[in-house]
């Protein structure tokens, strides 16, 4: 079975979660709660990595942080195993405390830094703890509005990344607080949140531990396949011609959506960036995606004629 993948490397931008075994509760008494930050804090004198927002709910945690060193997982480990041992000696317990491995994105900072610190703070909110993130105790948010406040913050580096003041920043925050999370809808491959080009700069840099390892979504990390790649492959297999295929007049075209449908498959590509490609929206991408699934199911010689075009990219 396919492990998380664990692509470890310096000055990589990573999402952290991870969650009480069962779900059950990892933070009890407020005293736990702090436990953890300074656990948190040896980490960063041990392991060097810089910590930018955090927020400790009571069976998770998310974190941002910076390796500086290609050494995530001892950092992951470090921070676990000492909460645990803790917690199981404080409570007179053994065995696990943590549900499995923790999960690790990698983010695209350029992209996604001040969305992710948001979508960080919102968790309470989200969960309906607190009327608004400032209430929560147990998160870094604070120590945005008030900078030089929360001592387990890297502000200098985090001034660089954030690009705006505290009032500015609260604002920022606060006009996501009623809107559905969709930040995680275009995470390519389990564990790459980015750009197009920060995806494919990604793979390359990881090329050898990607061929060498054993991951999840491992047929996704492939060199990249371009849109103009799949359309010509497509226009050569259905006998269509190329702009009956991309242009949106043609918007209920079979072999426009089983373009899209492909691209979704066997790319990096968000459904912002292939929805910009065929001039279509967001939504319009996960339709198409949906009905060309359908057809598959019915459709034999049309599955067989679509595997052709998966084979011409060996997929």
């Amino acid at each position: 079975m396919a492990r998380p993948c664990r692509l470890q490397g310096e000055n990589c931008f990573y999402h952290i979660t991870s969650r009480g075994d069962n779900r059950k509760k990892i933070f009890i008494s407020n005293y736990d709660f702090k436990q953890f930050l300074e656990y948190l804090l040896t980490a960063k004198d041990k392991y060097r990595f810089n910590l930018y927002a955090y927020c400790l709910m009571p069976n998770h945690y998310h974190l941002l942080i910076e390796t500086l060193q290609p050494n995530l997982s001892k950092i992951m480990q470090y921070i676990n195993t000492s909460y645990t041992v803790y917690y199981n000696t404080k409570r007179n317990k053994v065995g696990h405390l943590f549900q499995g491995r923790f999960k690790s994105i990698m983010i695209d900072e350029d992209e996604y830094f001040l969305e992710l610190t948001r979508y960080i703070h919102l968790n309470p909110v989200k969960a309906k703890m607190v009327e608004t993130p400032e209430n929560y105790k147990w998160s870094s948010y604070k120590g945005y509005l008030k900078p030089k406040h929360n001592k387990y913050i890297d502000y200098p580096e985090l001034n660089h990344y954030l690009g705006m003041k505290p009032a500015a920043y609260k604002e920022f925050v606060l006009s996501s607080m009623n809107k559905k999370d969709v930040l995680f809808n275009n995470v390519y491959a389990g564990f790459f949140l980015g750009s197009r080009d920060f995806v494919k700069d990604k793979i390359a840099k990881f090329r050898p531990e990607i061929e060498s390892g054993d991951f999840a979504h491992k047929r996704k990390l492939k060199p990249e396949i371009g849109l103009d790649d799949i359309i010509n492959t497509i226009s050569n297999i259905f006998n269509e011609d190329v702009s009956k295929i991309v242009a949106k007049k043609h918007s209920q075209s079979d072999t426009r959506k089983i373009a899209i449908y492909v691209a979704r498959r066997i790319t990096g590509f968000t459904n912002k960036e292939i929805g910009s490609y065929f001039n279509v929206g967001d939504s319009a991408v996960g339709k198409a995606e949906k009905k060309i699934l359908c057809l598959l199911k019915q459709d034999k010689v049309l599955k067989k004629r679509v595997d052709s075009v998966f084979s011409v990219f060996r997929v």
